[in-house]
């Protein structure tokens, strides 16, 4: 809740020391970040700034898969990327920050050849209250729950063997199956790998990093 008065300009000595800096800038453009309009909105009018001219969403310059990706890490894994350079939070924030990502950006067209790249740095966190600790599952109660998963989304296929490995990044799934003579084995295959994932991962709150199914025999 903190977090969030801070984020709104909540508290009136915060608020005016913002706008007062921003007057005397003189800025052209100003970029507000925020989880929705009515957000951005207010950050606007308590900034005592000009009605938002442009709004970009996230949609217009994430694809999905970078935002599923980026659902899911924050849902399981509790961590966050935050465009801020990792020395900023080591210094303010130590007891949080998780790892640094540096993105290389070349400008367009011929003298980019030339130019070195631009360097910016985002740092991932994990804030406190996502530590709650590390969930472990057995081999064998892990194989059930791919079992159950799988007489779910179709009796007909057959489980020949399941191998899991577990790693820092999450647990990795190979499963041998025979599945009967007819079936849409791309489509039908591809769904149920998501279908393993999601329904493992909302009910333990493990993470699956992939789950690799491997298609012994067609049966009649």
């Amino acid at each position: 809740m903190a977090a969030v008065k801070v984020a709104l300009f909540d508290e009136k000595a915060h608020r005016d020391e913002v706008a007062k800096k921003l007057q005397g800038l003189k800025t052209r453009r100003i970029l507000i970040l925020g989880t929705s309009d009515k957000m951005a909105g207010r950050i606007a009018a308590r900034l005592q700034l000009p009605a938002i001219s442009k709004v970009i969403r996230i949609q217009d310059v994430a694809s999905q898969d970078d935002i599923d990706r980026a659902i899911r890490t924050r849902r399981i894994e509790g961590k966050h990327v935050i465009p801020v350079p990792s020395i900023e939070i080591k210094r303010s924030y130590p007891s949080i920050f998780y790892n640094a990502i540096k993105i290389f950006r070349r400008k367009s067209g011929p003298a980019a050849l030339s130019a070195p790249p631009s360097v910016h740095e985002k740092s991932v966190v994990r804030p406190e209250y996502s530590k709650r600790g590390k969930v472990i599952i057995s081999e064998a109660a892990l194989s059930q729950m791919v079992i159950h998963c799988v007489d779910e989304y179709d009796q007909d296929i057959r489980i020949k063997k399941i191998l899991v490995k577990d790693d820092n990044m999450g647990y990795r799934l190979v499963i041998t199956i025979d599945v009967p003579y007819g079936i849409q084995l791309g489509g039908n295959i591809h769904k149920l790998q998501q279908y393993i994932i999601e329904n493992i991962e909302r009910y333990t709150g493990i993470l699956i990093e992939e789950v690799n199914i491997i298609i012994d025999r067609i049966i009649q």
